[in-house]
């Protein structure tokens, strides 16, 4: 009972929830995990990529409100929870922000948000009930230049953001650590013309690499997330080299060696599960310079394209709005990304002390 209790995988989480800032990251990360997941369940507009546009009330402050006037649109597809799930439901209804209603006589008589003009509808449309389609709706982090809910776009953009981490550290992984192993391992000729091509790579500026691939496999957040894991790979590499440099000189892996066990198992069963520690460590550095690669991609017009809301491009559309008296449309995106990154960066940090065992 008492060496299962001491073993080192206890022991690094005994140290890790002593750090309250690592644990802290760590609940955050899960809850944006689940915001990304389920970002359309959550999210006021549900629409498809939150692009319910109401330019007559662009660039309104946090928690306005006002009325709006549901217009039933003719969509005869049905759609399943699933794709509704993945990519929000199809607009069934052309909103319409007014001041106030009046019902007379079979005519539906608004008075419109914008110029303050009256517009009618006859009530057959709204099945002789338009009340039911008039409801108070509240913008709690305002709207942006199109008139698009920003907490709508804010959390699908979330997915964006989240997953491009997950993706581009799994192929940063799958390229990485068998390279690195590869070159540690056997050393000599092989590991010269490793390194040389890992130099090679990591010379080229990260982010001028990723422009060059996300142009030669074109514009998308798919092809973001491929580019950002093909450039992110040389780190692992490099890591996983030196941890197979050491680990290789141990007593258990020239025993293995001795015993007649091929170079792929004592590298994958042997050596491996013994560097994981550092692995982890630097897989958390790579989601969060995933995620400040992606955003900045998606500022510079290559990343995710509109209308996929993408908290880079959500502050590269309101960035000028800074000096208009209308910071919050750039900084609540800003700080969505700040503290996503930190978040990953904490956590880093608290699972290499945890991890640690000289410390």
């Amino acid at each position: 009972m008492s060496s299962k209790s001491n073993s080192l995988h206890n022991l690094a989480l005994k140290k890790f929830k002593k750090s309250k800032l690592g644990v802290l990251s760590f609940f955050y990360i899960l809850f944006c995990g689940f915001v990304a997941v389920f970002c359309y369940w959550i999210a006021p507009d549900n629409t498809n990529a939150a692009n319910q546009m109401h330019l007559e009330i662009h660039s309104k402050s946090m928690g306005f409100s006002c009325q709006m006037l549901k217009n039933p649109l003719n969509n005869t597809e049905q759609q399943s929870w699933f794709t509704s799930f993945l990519y929000g439901k199809e607009t069934q209804f052309d909103e319409l922000p007014i001041k106030s209603f009046t019902i007379k006589e079979n005519v539906l008589q608004v008075v419109k948000y914008s110029d303050g003009l009256t517009k009618k509808f006859d009530t057959a449309i709204f099945n002789n009930t338009p009340e039911n389609y008039i409801q108070k709706k509240t913008f709690y982090f305002g709207t942006d230049k199109y008139g698009r809910d920003v907490l709508s776009r804010l959390l699908i953009g979330t997915r964006i953001s989240f997953f491009i981490g997950f993706v581009a550290v799994f192929i940063s992984l799958l390229i990485g650590i068998p390279i690195g192993a590869i070159s540690g391992y056997y050393g000599g000729k092989i590991d010269a013309l490793i390194m040389w091509f890992i130099n090679i790579t990591w010379s080229i500026p990260t982010l001028l690499l990723v422009i060059a691939i996300t142009l030669t496999l074109g514009k998308g957040f798919w092809q973001v997330f491929i580019a950002v894991g093909l450039t992110m790979w040389v780190e692992v590499a490099r890591i996983v080299r030196g941890q197979v440099i050491t680990t290789k000189q141990q007593q258990y892996v020239e025993a293995a060696k001795v015993l007649g066990f091929s170079d792929l198992r004592i590298i994958f069963k042997h050596i491996l599960p013994n560097i994981l520690a550092p692995i982890i460590v630097i897989s958390a550095a790579n989601f969060a310079a995933a995620i400040l690669i992606e955003s900045g991609l998606s500022f510079l017009g290559i990343g995710a394209q509109p209308p996929t809301p993408s908290w880079g491009g959500m502050i590269k559309n309101h960035y000028n709005y800074i000096i208009l008296g209308k910071p919050f449309l750039a900084l609540i995106p800003g700080l969505a990304i700040m503290s996503l990154v930190m978040a990953f960066m904490l956590l880093g940090n608290s699972l290499r002390d945890a991890l640690d065992v000289k410390s």
